[in-house]
């Protein structure tokens, strides 16, 4: 079995979260392998990118796979996994389920409108500590799929925090409710899960049958 992290938007394979799991599958002697979705370029990044991006790395190996995904990570997790059968198991962490409505309705109409006719917007980026200019592609590319679409019964573990303003908790609990391999847990805790990371890995592990210690 290979591990993946897929890190979130705006994030790296250097955040808290992805070093704190890498580090504890390192102490069970396992690599966790990391993207970075980032390059070539943040602000041409798109959905259908970060998918072409894994599955470019898994078209190198027979082996089978479990995805770790956070946030848009995690949704970029459930369309590998529904396309490429190595994908044998996904572990989500606050999925960006129903991103799109989500972060249109939280930008606003008037921003929103800005951000197509001027063609970039400007964003915090948690890894690079600084803006950057995301191009309204994202939203196109997003437009073309759809979460019905997501079909394929492999066993998903969803840990997502009631506390969450980014992607609110309603979403992953739509997306589970009518997937009876999808097991939803849900945490005292907000979008980043700083809060919870212990509960996540020991989650991790029961999932993975990963050497406890």
């Amino acid at each position: 079995m290979r591990y993946f992290y897929l890190h979130g938007l705006a994030s790296g394979p250097e955040s808290a979260k992805a070093k704190y799991f890498r580090d504890r599958f390192r102490s069970r002697g396992l690599a966790l392998e990391r993207f970075d979705f980032n390059q070539p370029c943040f602000s041409s990044l798109t959905l259908t990118r970060q998918i072409k991006q894994v599955e470019s790395c898994l078209d190198s190996t027979a082996e089978p796979v479990t995805l770790i995904g956070s946030s848009f990570g995690g949704l970029t997790a459930a369309w590998v996994a529904q396309r490429q059968p190595l994908v044998e198991r996904i572990i989500l962490l606050a999925p960006a389920f129903d991103f799109l409505s989500v972060w249109l309705s939280a930008i606003g109409r008037t921003q929103v409108q800005a951000w197509r006719q001027g063609g970039e917007i400007p964003i915090y980026h948690h890894a690079y500590r600084r803006m950057e200019s995301l191009d309204y592609g994202i939203v196109r590319d997003l437009e073309h799929y759809d979460e019905d679409g997501l079909t394929r019964s492999v066993p998903t573990l969803i840990l997502h925090g009631v506390g969450d303003n980014t992607v609110p908790i309603d979403a992953s609990r739509r997306y589970a409710e009518p997937r009876p391999w999808v097991h939803l847990i849900e945490l005292d805790s907000d979008h980043a899960l700083g809060n919870s990371v212990s509960r996540i890995w020991q989650e991790i592990q029961d999932a993975c049958q990963l050497p406890q210690g």
